[in-house]
């Protein structure tokens, strides 16, 4: 894979770690939602006001934002489910299942 795309698969990881759609995260780094798209799958790179925005707004360092790893960091999946846990926060039916399976694995 090549860095196009492994930054694009990043930037994409780290914004859904935030809890931010391709859209909100496009309109906060002022740019259209189809080339937030295309920066996300590696089709298209960004200029570097771009890049310094992402990593304004992504709240990461140059180095985490370039760090592709294959395993992710403890911090980050439990970030990630914290996010996921808050979106379904006013669904009560998903958040007893989320209960019973929590429940059976800990």
């Amino acid at each position: 894979m090549n860095i196009q795309k492994q930054l694009g698969k990043r930037i994409s990881e780290l914004r859904k770690l935030r809890g931010l759609s391709q859209e909100k995260l496009a309109e906060k780094i002022d740019i259209a939602i189809n080339t937030m798209s295309n920066i996300e799958r590696g089709n298209a790179f960004m200029t570097a006001a771009t890049l310094e925005k992402l990593i304004k707004i992504l709240k990461v360092t140059p180095a985490e934002l370039f760090t592709f790893e294959k395993e992710e960091k403890k911090t980050d999946l439990y970030k990630y489910l914290l996010a996921k846990i808050d979106f379904l926060k006013d669904d009560i039916e998903k958040l007893k299942i989320l209960k019973k399976f929590i429940d059976a694995i800990t």
